[in-house]
């Protein structure tokens, strides 16, 4: 893992295309910016864990996708 420091208003740059920017620091939170190309998702980790045990548990569904589908409109 690199770690670095940045103040406020500095940015890193990952590969050609990514940018991620301190735009603040308020007490123990630091606001980040990030620039990437529209193609390239970005999520917070809890999000992005939920997104992969989500997708694990759809891709092991071994039920009737029709009752599926009844069941998600209710």
């Amino acid at each position: 893992m690199l770690v670095l420091n940045r103040k406020s208003g500095e940015s890193v740059r990952i590969g050609d295309d990514i940018e991620v920017k301190v735009v603040s620091i308020e007490g123990g939170q630091v606001k980040l910016g990030i620039e990437a190309p529209k193609h390239i998702e970005i999520h917070r980790q809890e999000i992005y864990v939920a997104i992969q045990e989500e997708n694990a548990e759809a891709a092991t569904f071994s039920g009737d996708l029709l009752d599926l589908l009844k069941n998600s409109s209710n």
